[in-house]
């Protein structure tokens, strides 16, 4: 059994759920509170990968990671020419294809703490930093947990975008399901059926994680 992969595929799930909760708490604490009009805007964009198809996505971030891109003028700054085909690229392309399926779980968490908690906070004379880091996100603790398991799931099931823009180059960017598509080009269904079956016992404990959290959330909201 090759480890490469699975491997890979962890080191890019985990990297991008990181990278997406530093970004998307921020994001989404911003799109539960704010009243600015570009809110309704900026909702969309995170959203868009929703229902974008991963190849057009995966087309446009193939060019803005070329080396005539904005990713080939980043790269240049340590003698690379390009950002695509290379594990950055792929980190890039997971952040951005998986942002709302950590920004929105979160959101609805904020969203639904009410200004209950804030302003009892502000009568303790709490700053707004302070709010937010000991009474927001222990208490929107659910979302940010079932925001980490879907944006963790999300990258480790990703082709379509991972395939535009990284390609199969072994040990850089053949993460699982590029492993597998090279499988069953190749019909070695053995090698195929064990890495598709991993991934479907993976999918059945990420869905049973969720209803678990799910059904946790609602019995503590009691």
């Amino acid at each position: 059994m090759d480890w490469a992969p699975i491997l890979l595929t962890l080191k890019l799930a985990s990297l991008t759920t990181v990278i997406l909760l530093l970004l998307g708490t921020p994001l989404a604490w911003w799109l539960a509170r704010t009243r600015s009009r570009w809110k309704d805007v900026v909702a969309t964009l995170v959203a868009l990968p929703l229902v974008l198809p991963p190849t057009v996505l995966g087309f446009y971030l193939l060019i803005a990671l070329g080396p005539h891109g904005p990713g080939g003028a980043l790269a240049g700054l340590w003698g690379a020419r390009t950002l695509a085909f290379s594990f950055e690229g792929l980190v890039i392309g997971s952040v951005i294809y998986s942002m709302p399926f950590v920004v929105q779980p979160v959101r609805n968490a904020f969203e639904a703490l009410g200004e209950r908690p804030l302003e009892v906070a502000a009568t303790l004379r709490a700053s707004p930093l302070d709010a937010f880091l000991t009474v927001a996100l222990p208490l929107a603790r659910p979302g940010i947990l079932s925001g980490t398991v879907l944006g963790f799931a999300h990258t480790v099931g990703e082709f379509g975008v991972v395939l535009m823009i990284g390609g199969n180059i072994p040990g850089e960017t053949k993460v699982l399901s590029i492993a597998i598509y090279d499988y069953v080009e190749t019909l070695d269904w053995a090698k195929a059926h064990l890495y598709a079956g991993g991934m479907l016992a993976f999918s059945f404990a990420v869905i049973l994680t969720m209803m678990t959290l799910e059904r946790r959330t609602r019995e503590l909201s009691k």
